[in-house]
């Protein structure tokens, strides 16, 4: 069974077992992938229905193509411009070219009655967690209201002692 599948923005003629380079798919080596946008079908000389195929390749490797040099030249105006381009590529292998497979249905690990708490405290705010608290710097005595407070409450400061000018010698 063949199968006509666009990728890429190209189209390529696959069938299970081909070998095919196309533009970059993001994957690694050994990952299995689908290509799902399958055009054409067909079996032999008969062409078939296209919905709901899938194509599943295989990533062989990550690669670049070949260089390829974009010279620009414009006669009589020294205008000469030499680039260098190597275009990304996945080389794939093609698996099976068949119907889609369904995916198991996801099995309920808890009944109804107890998964209604859990989506109710979804969509409640999740609480803050308290942040480590800092050691308190030691507070400082509240400024007294008056001034025959503040005499009451601080010693009385001697003021400062002058110190003597050095002597000049003359």
């Amino acid at each position: 069974m063949f199968a006509i599948v666009r990728t890429g923005g190209k189209q390529y003629r696959v069938a299970a077992g081909d070998k095919i380079a196309v533009e970059k798919i993001d994957g690694e080596a050994g990952d299995t992938v689908s290509l799902g946008d399958v055009l054409l079908a067909g079996d032999g000389g008969e062409v078939k229905s296209a919905d709901g195929l899938v194509v599943s390749a295989e990533i062989i490797a990550q690669t670049r193509g070949e260089k390829v040099i974009v010279f620009k030249k414009r006669r009589r105006h020294n205008y000469r411009r030499r680039n260098g381009h190597r275009q990304s590529l996945t080389l794939l292998r093609i698996l099976a070219v068949g119907e889609a497979k369904k995916a198991a249905p996801k099995k309920e690990a808890a009944p109804k009655a107890e998964a209604a708490p859990t989506t109710e405290a979804k969509t409640a705010a999740p609480a803050k967690e308290a942040a480590p608290k800092k050691e308190a710097a030691p507070k400082k005595a509240a400024a007294p209201k008056s001034e025959a407070a503040a005499e009451k409450a601080a010693p009385a400061k001697k003021p400062a002692a002058k110190k003597a000018a050095p002597k000049k010698d003359a």
